[in-house]
């Protein structure tokens, strides 16, 4: 059974960055592509992020293109979301995941199956 275990989440001020990882286990990330959801207080989840197996094709929603970049490290099991330029509007639980995909990616969340526990980000003074 494939698990997710969100970290790097934390407290920063607004124009900060920060860099949260995501550790498969259960699964190789051969032939998945991976993806970033977030959830917001009192909001539903949204896609924020997603990469093909190949890496060749990259997604990010308008909210966070430019600002936001996911990277993958198929010998580590990890996934990465760099986040630069931050914004209170960032405040959420960051949710990673994957999806048997090899030459693109998808955020529709009903495709994905199990979900970790999340990392929170909270951008504030």
């Amino acid at each position: 059974q494939v698990q997710l275990v969100e970290s790097g989440g934390d407290v920063v001020q607004p124009g900060g960055s920060l860099t949260l990882s995501c550790s498969v286990t259960g699964s190789t990330l051969d032939d998945f592509a991976v993806a970033w959801f977030r959830q917001a207080p009192g909001k539903e989840r949204e896609g924020v992020a997603c990469m093909s197996e190949d890496g060749l094709f990259v997604w990010t929603e308008d909210a966070v293109r430019g600002r936001f970049a996911v990277s993958r490290d198929n010998s580590m099991n990890q996934i990465y979301l760099h986040m630069y330029g931050l914004k209170p509007e960032d405040t959420a639980i960051y949710y990673c995941n994957i999806e048997r995909l090899k030459t693109t990616c998808n955020l529709f969340e009903d495709r994905y199956d199990s979900w970790g526990q999340g990392t929170q980000v909270t951008v504030s003074w």
